[in-house]
């Protein structure tokens, strides 16, 4: 049901504040806690990496939980952790309190995804997962750089009211608006895990994980980028910020309707973007309004990420749908922690320019992956046709 599937969006907003509302405000927490900024940086790294290491497991261990309640519960842990954080704890602690939500946000994710396409007709469940997803190209464009304006107006502390804010909303609609659903039939931990030992799906994961990882070696730095590597000033960098993000939003509702008719045709054409985009980065060198539409192009195809990697993993492991979405969300935050490493070496090492070359070489190995897997499926689909004759 599509009010399922906007419960689910507005949850997914207040995770992304969370996650990434903490990158315009490093600089101040570095200041106010006298430590350098790398350090600072733990808040967001760590993050990811819990997420990468945990979210699996996580899902299974909740699996047998009623519905209604992990969402509850794993909202509810990001406001506490929100209402802590303004106040400014000890370092230790703010760390702590960051850590603590990424455990439970892989569940939220899976348990949304899951509720809201539960009942769909195959048809939809694409374009309702579509909706979900949405939450993270709204969050983009909304809380998290109104976070940050928030953080220059007054202080950093107030950026985190505005993820306790999100998460007491998106705790709200949840508790009166989404009905109890209990876990009719638990699936064993057995037949979930089964998927990792099925060569499509293990495809599909690599396929994944390349093509976060081609996508953040340069979207990582991207004020960086436009700043250094196209001469844009702070101001035109926000409105290209803008642009992006509100081409996203139109992207993952386009990229809903084409995943319902083709999953992996869908995949594979915003995964061209990983190509295409350095080449036209360059070839725009020098040309503002060209820069300005590649960036558009780039928002484009670079938005729906997320949701073509869930949707192509879960094709090939429709029968564990919420652990293939955590999975899904792990592998990818793990694609975002190698892409942003690969990315700042590159800068380091090489210049900024490079970062789309290199993520380039990740993108090709996303769509070896695609390849292999659709040759070894019509592979068996011949020996499938062969026995049955």
């Amino acid at each position: 049901m599509k009010k399922y599937a906007y419960i689910g969006c507005l949850g997914f907003v207040a995770v992304i504040t969370t996650e990434f509302g903490i990158i315009g405000i490093l600089p101040q927490v570095a200041e106010h806690y006298k430590i350098s900024i790398d350090k600072a940086g733990y808040l967001l790294s760590a993050f990811a990496l819990v997420i990468a290491l945990t979210g699996p497991f996580m899902t299974l261990l909740t699996s047998g939980i009623n519905r209604k309640n992990i969402m509850l519960a794993a909202i509810f842990m990001f406001l506490i952790t929100g209402i802590v954080s303004s106040f400014s704890p000890p370092f230790w602690l703010l760390m702590l309190v960051r850590i603590l939500p990424a455990f439970l946000q892989p569940v939220y994710i899976a348990t949304a995804l899951s509720v809201a396409i539960s009942n769909a007709d195959e048809s939809k469940k694409n374009g309702l997962m579509s909706i979900v997803f949405n939450g993270v190209a709204i969050a983009m464009v909304t809380t998290v750089p109104f976070a940050t304006w928030i953080s220059g107006l007054w202080s950093w502390e107030y950026s985190f009211m505005i993820q306790t804010i999100v998460s007491l909303i998106a705790l709200i609609a949840i508790y009166f608006f989404l009905p109890s659903i209990p876990v009719k039939e638990k699936k064993s931990y057995g037949s979930q895990v089964r998927i990792l030992t099925q060569s499509p799906f293990i495809l599909s994961t690599l396929a994944n994980f390349f093509m976060v990882t081609a996508w953040f070696c340069t979207y990582s730095y991207f004020a960086e980028y436009l700043g250094k590597g196209k001469g844009m000033n702070t101001s035109m960098v926000s409105y290209m910020l803008l642009l992006f993000g509100v081409i996203g939003i139109m992207a993952n509702w386009i990229a809903g309707k084409m995943l319902n008719k083709n999953v992996a045709g869908t995949m594979a054409f915003f995964l061209s973007g990983t190509i295409l985009i350095p080449v036209l980065l360059y070839v725009s060198d020098g040309s503002s309004w060209a820069t300005i539409l590649v960036i558009a192009i780039w928002g484009f195809l670079y938005s729906p990420s997320f949701l073509n990697a869930s949707s192509y993993m879960i094709s090939s492991a429709p029968n564990a749908l919420e652990f293939a979405n955590s999975l899904a969300t792990s592998f990818g935050n793990l694609g975002v922690t190698l892409g942003t490493t690969v990315g700042g070496w590159i800068i380091i090492t090489k210049g900024v320019e490079y970062t789309p070359w290199i993520g380039s070489v990740f993108g090709v190995l996303a769509f070896l992956m695609m390849i292999v897997r659709n040759l070894l499926e019509k592979k068996r689909s011949r020996e499938v046709s062969g026995c049955q004759i």
